[in-house]
């Protein structure tokens, strides 16, 4: 797989996925807070009407929300594999699914104001590549509309008017105040994707990839795993409820990574993902056959 040999097709139908269908596991997790939402109430209502939008575009193959995001992918590639044609690729797939309507045209010059029209941009999509030792391409991507892009936030710690000083506790308290902060703006109940240390760049980074984790995956650091479940319970006893109604179900998700920092920094990122959590996956072999990522 010494080049690239046409992917152009699957990406597109590795965005009209994720644009269209609704992963299982969000899904369920919409379920799950529907069942312990109050019946009549506008928390019950407006998961209704979000369960139902979500069988619409799939039976439709219609985009799930009218804000279809910014393609951020991450593509593990083998030794000796063009990354610049597997860009192109991904950026000539962006302009085709968007043609197709599986996307928005949402890419806007900022300087001018005038949208590019064909969903790609500066910037957009936004790939990231990592070579690795398997025979074959694994692509993986989430779509992050601007709604609940707003609402994730950067934390420097300590911060005196939260009272949190470094260290997971610290770390709490600042999610907490992100979700209190959000407050159904980011079109909850939402997902948060969470990194402690790192830079300010490279944070941001990984707390969007910590959204391509299973919902009901089990973090490899223990005190990270207590911690997501605590910031999920927690999160949901804050009130804020479904697109801010109030209600039970605030959050659905919680998943935190963690990067070396240098000793002057301590950055809690938080990416807060909307209920529309779209994200898929596909793996190509050396021959070309491909198999969708679950």
């Amino acid at each position: 797989m010494g080049a690239t040999n046409g992917h152009i097709e699957t990406f597109v139908e590795l965005i009209r996925r994720a644009s269209t269908e609704l992963p299982a596991d969000v899904v369920e997790a919409l379920e799950e807070g529907r069942q312990v939402e109050e019946s009549g109430k506008l928390a019950s209502i407006a998961l209704d009407t979000i369960l139902n939008n979500v069988e619409m575009a799939r039976d439709d193959s219609a985009p799930i929300c009218q804000d279809t995001g910014t393609p951020v992918v991450w593509i593990h590639h083998p030794v000796g594999v063009s990354t610049r044609e597997l860009k192109k690729e991904f950026e000539a797939a962006v302009r085709e699914a968007t043609a197709r309507k599986y996307l928005r045209p949402n890419a806007v010059n900022t300087l001018t104001g005038g949208n590019t029209g064909d969903g790609a941009g500066r910037g957009i999509p936004f790939v990231h590549f990592e070579e690795w030792d398997e025979p074959r391409l694994e692509v993986k991507m989430i779509l992050k509309g601007g709604g609940s892009e707003n609402v994730g936030t950067q934390y420097k710690l300590p911060d005196s008017r939260l009272g949190a000083g470094r260290d997971l506790e610290g770390v709490r308290r600042a999610v907490l105040d992100a979700v209190v902060e959000a407050q159904g703006k980011g079109c909850a109940p939402g997902i948060l994707g969470i990194c402690v240390g790192g830079d300010r760049v490279s944070a941001f980074e990984e707390s969007k990839r910590q959204i391509l984790r299973p919902l009901k995956d089990t973090n490899p650091i223990s005190e990270l795993a207590e911690l997501e479940k605590r910031l999920l319970d927690e999160g949901n006893q804050l009130g804020v409820g479904p697109m801010g109604f109030g209600g039970k179900t605030t959050l659905l998700g919680v998943k935190i990574g963690v990067l070396d920092r240098l000793p002057a920094c301590y950055f809690v990122t938080v990416t807060y993902m909307c209920w529309a959590s779209r994200k898929a996956g596909v793996s190509i072999d050396e021959g070309g056959e491909v198999t969708w990522l679950s």
